[in-house]
């Protein structure tokens, strides 16, 4: 918590697959640094645990830091709209909507066969 306000960090993978030319199934993962703030923040960090399939929302933020004469960068999902999935192990739940509005900006999931599920716990 910082000055009262929630945060929320977590990674986020999305996965292709396909069949190369030798029909080979072939799949590409890829990791996403997620931060999310406020109302939104406790909402996630409340009901997502590792595995949770979400969708989400944002906009992409890079930041910079100087450590050992080195500069240093980091590029994140800054996510302001979430839809919580049903999966397999829990497939009986309703989806969760976000309290904040849905955004024109950069989506942040996979396509509609491999929903984005988060690697690591709150």
């Amino acid at each position: 918590l910082s000055e009262g306000k929630y945060v929320a960090n977590f990674n986020l993978a999305t996965s292709e697959t396909w069949k190369d030319k030798s029909g080979e199934r072939q799949e590409k993962t890829e990791w996403h640094p997620i931060v999310i703030y406020g109302k939104l923040a406790e909402v996630a960090g409340e009901y997502l645990k590792k595995g949770s399939l979400v969708y989400l929302e944002g906009k992409m933020q890079t930041r910079s830091w100087e450590k050992d004469g080195a500069t240093h960068y980091k590029t994140e999902v800054i996510a302001d709209n979430m839809k919580m999935l049903p999966n397999g192990k829990n497939s009986a739940q309703e989806p969760v909507d976000s309290p904040a509005p849905a955004a024109k900006r950069g989506n942040v999931a996979s396509n509609a066969q491999r929903p984005a599920f988060i690697h690591e716990p709150f």
